[in-house]
């Protein structure tokens, strides 16, 4: 086997035993220690290189009190800056994106500012007794990587590069084409919890059988297989020495996939015809489609577009290998697609946090989808902010998770809550956790 297909094992890990307690979702003071301690102190994963295509793009995202501005150069580099004029303060642009043809211009004073942070005019420079602003004063910049087409930035200047804090996850994904996968669906939502209620959800799937399918305590639980397996002793789990987790589920093809008298159904009745799999041929059988989809897409891939399968391990073709970046992004990638889950604190509540829920799709299965559905390429999703407590979904299974971090923030509420009772499956939430506390502590990775 290529070594790019190997699955390659992370390090063991030891956790400290943190209790958790619910004090780390309300508290004020801990939203601040956090704040100053841990995210300014990390990469955060933020725009998207393909929205920036021309000298001149930009996108201006929102960390918590902070706006961050992103600007394609002239040489083919991004730049990233606070969003603030060094004048009086006033912020540069107030709109998620746009083009500047020359220069920024605050709407304060019009002191104008150009793509590389450079002041060129600032009106009545002469009257400033420290002398003339223009080429003196800069905007201020942050640390900038790109990766997987990804933008990525440090508020803090002598934070290690990003290749070191993605540890693993830089070998895992450099190979694997993300750059040119195209956003395909985009819905976002300010949700009443603290950011870490919705990263410690997606560190584990020991809910997943109760929330998205229904279990109760007479459940086998064992016996359930949807379209994942998520059963903890058929599940691999990964801690990396950096912070980060990942979690491969084999695919299930059990639950919901067969009629009553064990014929495929769609929606993987279709998906293995679509690999000239025939599903007569596993009737009753839904499981062994697994290893037969596996086969039929190395074999048929190639040829029909999917260049990057020869990069891909056997299992990312029916398996979800989910990731959860610490601080603040999972992200379910597979073979054709990666589900996109970030959550960011809100400016001065610990109990709010926007919510992106995303997904991406490579070049070859958006081509295939259309032509299949005879539609034309599309240019990419738009995102739509959704309000909570509206009639629109944020997208059908997450809506279920929603459900859950809203009631959990009440709970965290509780005087009668004394902290977390944690299984084994459910570790990678302390170590979590643990990390946090680190970066408050000084005791981050250091240049």
């Amino acid at each position: 086997m290529s070594e790019l297909r190997e699955v390659k094992s992370w390090p063991e890990q030891e956790t400290r035993g943190h209790t958790i307690p619910g004090s780390r979702y309300t508290s004020k003071e801990f939203f601040e220690q956090e704040w100053e301690g841990m995210w300014t102190k990390v990469w955060l994963l933020l725009g998207r290189e393909s929205e920036l295509p021309e000298p001149g793009d930009w996108q201006m995202e929102e960390v918590g009190s902070e706006e961050i501005l992103m600007v394609r150069q002239k040489d083919g580099g991004v730049k990233a800056f606070y969003n603030v004029c060094q004048h009086r303060g006033n912020p540069l642009v107030s709109e998620p994106k746009g083009t500047v043809l020359r220069r920024f211009v605050c709407k304060y004073h019009s002191w104008a500012f150009l793509p590389d942070g450079t002041l060129n005019f600032a009106p009545d420079k002469e009257d400033f007794p420290e002398g003339n602003p223009c080429n003196k004063v800069t905007l201020e910049e942050l640390r900038t990587e790109t990766f997987a087409g990804f933008i990525w930035v440090n508020m803090d200047p002598d934070c290690v590069s990003l290749k070191s804090f993605l540890g693993p996850i830089w070998d895992d994904w450099e190979a694997r084409n993300i750059e040119t996968w195209q956003r395909t669906m985009a819905n976002s939502m300010w949700l009443p919890c603290n950011w870490k209620v919705v990263l410690d959800n997606f560190n584990e799937s020991y809910h997943v059988p109760t929330v998205h399918q229904g279990a109760t305590p007479d459940t086998d639980r064992k016996a359930i297989r949807g379209n994942i397996d998520t059963y903890f002793k058929e599940t691999r789990f990964d801690l990396s020495d950096e912070g980060h987790n990942r979690m491969v589920m084999k695919g299930g093809f059990g639950v919901g996939q067969t009629d009553k008298e064990g014929n495929i159904v769609d929606p993987l009745a279709s998906e293995l015809r679509y690999w000239e799999i025939d599903p007569v041929d596993f009737k009753g059988r839904p499981e062994e489609t697994r290893e037969a989809l596996q086969q039929a897409k190395r074999r048929l891939g190639p040829e029909r577009g999917f260049t990057h399968y020869d990069k891909i391990p056997d299992e990312q073709f029916t398996d979800a290998f989910h990731y959860t970046l610490f601080p603040n992004f999972a992200v379910s990638l597979w073979s054709d697609g990666f589900h996109f889950l970030r959550a960011r604190p809100h400016r001065s509540d610990p109990e709010q946090c926007l919510f992106d829920n995303w997904w991406y799709a490579s070049p070859a299965s958006q081509q295939n989808e259309n032509a299949r559905r005879g539609a034309n390429a599309g240019t990419g999703a738009e995102l739509t902010m959704l309000e909570y407590g509206g009639d629109v979904s944020i997208g059908p299974g997450i809506e279920d998770d929603v459900f859950v971090f809203v009631t959990q923030q009440r709970g965290f509420r509780s005087r009668g809550f004394k902290g977390v009772y944690l299984s084994n499956q459910e570790k990678r939430i302390r170590r979590y956790h643990e990390l946090i506390d680190d970066y408050i502590e000084g005791r981050g990775p250091k240049r």
